[in-house]
């Protein structure tokens, strides 16, 4: 079992918390509180966000099949169940097909019981047909493989948001989008460093222009979230301008990870310096709380 948990990478489970952003959102905004205050529109979420769980697992099931010989090669990817025999390819591919057959039974509940919520269901199909792309040869295309990897965090978010039928700002999209090619490229970066002979697309990579994309995915994720904190849309929404205070901590985190990239050189796995990172972790907490403050301000 233990082998099999690490084969499916539960650990990064937590880049499927984007699915919340919606809902985080709008259990602040007044135009759409009743629809997503509640234990039904809750669970809604977090229903969708186990469905790209699951569905994600199978990704890396087969992901790991198509990248036996390369990762063999990496220092730490050589130890991945599938890579180090523990795990038989096709007990691998049986096991992404009964994932993904799982993990679609939501997005249909989801169809059946709200006709009106297609949407739903149609975002985790093209994240599906995205990620089977993805596999087959998008991941041998320098840049364009960050590229996807971005687009699929901006799925999630809207899926979040398809759960529940409310609305997110396109601003945020946006800022999820410049983030999560932010977490990309850094990782990227830093496999340059480490292993340049495990992925086929990082010998196409430079180091400079590397450099440089992480500098303005890092400035357009700051950018693009001050916009939406100060934009008139926002500011009617949460009745306050308080929540630009909150870009404190993104530039805050954003600084953090870049200096983790450069000076400790340990970003090879984001989701395990986001769950172990205390200083990270001091800033989510710092931007919670400002947060929090700022929606509440406004009623007292």
């Amino acid at each position: 079992m233990k082998t099999w948990l690490k084969a499916l990478r539960v650990n990064q489970w937590t880049k499927n918390a984007v699915v919340f952003a919606a809902w985080f959102f709008a259990v602040a905004d007044a135009s759409q509180a009743a629809m997503a205050r509640g234990l039904r529109p809750f669970l809604l979420v977090c229903a969708m966000a186990c469905s790209f769980s699951l569905v994600s697992s199978a990704f890396y099931l087969l992901n790991d099949v198509s990248d036996y010989d390369a990762d063999r090669l990496h220092p730490v990817k050589r130890l991945r169940p599938i890579a180090a025999d523990l795990i038989s390819k096709i007990d691998a591919v049986r096991a992404a097909l009964a994932l993904f057959a799982v993990g679609l039974l939501f997005p249909c509940y989801l169809v059946l019981r709200h006709p009106d919520r297609t949407w739903g269901f149609a975002v985790i199909l093209v994240y599906t047909v995205m990620q089977c792309a993805y596999t087959g040869f998008l991941k041998k295309i320098p840049y364009v493989d960050v590229m996807v990897i971005a687009a699929g965090f901006v799925l999630r978010a809207v899926a979040g948001a398809a759960a529940m039928d409310v609305r997110i700002s396109p601003w945020l999209l946006l800022c999820a989008f410049a983030l999560s090619l932010f977490l990309a490229l850094c990782k990227r970066r830093h496999e340059m460093s480490v292993a340049m002979a495990s992925r086929t697309a990082l010998k196409k990579y430079h180091p400079r222009v590397l450099d440089a994309l992480i500098g303005l995915s890092a400035f357009g994720s700051l950018g693009i979230y001050a916009q939406y904190t100060l934009a008139a849309d926002t500011v009617a929404r949460f009745g306050t301008r308080a929540l630009a205070f909150t870009a404190i901590f993104v530039a805050l985190g954003l600084a953090r990870y870049v200096w983790l990239l450069y000076v400790r050189e340990d970003v090879g796995r984001p989701e395990r310096v986001l769950l172990t990172d205390k200083i990270l972790w001091l800033i989510l907490v710092g931007y919670g709380l400002t947060a929090l403050g700022a929606v509440l301000s406004t009623r007292w």
